[in-house]
């Protein structure tokens, strides 16, 4: 994420296998809204992935209007092939992929007020301000948009052909899902090069409990809640097949560390500190610019 100026806010181990790293990024402080995150597979036995329904396929970026010609010059001078894309809802917007496969997006506009992670070689005022929303692919939008509107919150906001966007508390950047339907899409297959999951915030634990209630109400299968130390999750597949996270806002990134510091030391749970040395061993080194 050099390239895009975010910051690595932790630099931990996938909770579910310490055998391989989890890299968050985002803003100053890792705000909700802003983090994107990996696990880096790659030498680990995994296979590509496949793209296709019950996937996010698109992360998009947030960037101020104007700036596509710095990104342009940018992801160029890093190597990176860029695509122009039609205006989608009235934003202009680029694509570019990274060397797994990853596709991504930066969408310009002016009506983000978040503050960006500024100590970066950048060029000021054209700096990602955090996410902008995901795509994500299913053959038939009914009930997946049945579940979005209906329990999560989540409103409509505007169509075109073969894609709804909904938003939730209004239709900013980091609030957005754009729904493309697909009757004709192959099934999509996890692996490298492809999402795992998109994160949803929830701001309490007592939150978390009433919605996990009503979801096993609604019909889904919801996991128990999990601790990730800097918030607690819960997970389920909506209709359409894409795996939702709802994840706590707190305790966030700094409970254990400093803010100046963020990313800086590998952090475990403290369940596999006993086991530090070993992870560490088979964990190849990792250089924070």
């Amino acid at each position: 994420m050099t390239t895009l100026g975010l910051r690595l806010v932790k630099k931990t181990v996938n909770f579910d296998n310490h055998h391989v790293y989890h890299f968050y990024y985002g803003d100053e402080r890792g705000t909700p809204g802003t983090l994107w995150t990996t696990f880096p597979y790659k030498d680990h036995g995994v296979a590509d992935g496949k793209e296709g329904a019950g996937q996010v396929t698109v992360t998009s970026f947030s960037v101020p209007a104007g700036s596509l010609g710095v990104w342009r010059t940018r992801l160029a001078a890093h190597g990176v092939a860029v695509t122009d894309i039609s205006a989608r809802f009235g934003d202009a917007a680029i694509g570019f992929s990274d060397a797994s496969g990853l596709r991504f997006e930066l969408i310009a506009n002016n009506h983000d007020r978040r503050a960006p992670w500024t100590k970066i070689d950048i060029e000021p005022g054209t700096e990602i301000l955090g996410l902008h929303g995901v795509t994500m692919v299913v053959r038939d939008p009914a009930r997946t948009l049945d579940l979005l509107t209906g329990l999560l919150g989540y409103q409509v906001i505007d169509e075109a052909e073969r894609r709804v966007r909904v938003g939730v508390h209004g239709s900013g950047p980091g609030r957005i899902i754009d729904i493309v339907h697909d009757p004709e899409a192959a099934p999509a297959a996890n692996g490298i090069g492809t999402v795992h999951h998109v994160a949803m915030a929830i701001a309490s634990a007592d939150e978390q409990l009433r919605l996990r209630a009503e979801l096993i109400q609604y019909g889904c299968r919801v996991t128990e809640v999990r601790d990730r130390c800097y918030f607690t999750s819960i997970y389920f597949r909506e209709p359409g097949g894409v795996l939702f996270e709802v994840a706590t806002t707190g305790p966030g990134f700094a409970v254990d560390e400093d803010p100046a510091n963020l990313g800086t030391a590998l952090k475990l749970p403290p369940w596999e500190e006993a086991d530090r040395s070993a992870i560490e061993a088979g964990l190849a080194p990792v250089v924070v610019r």
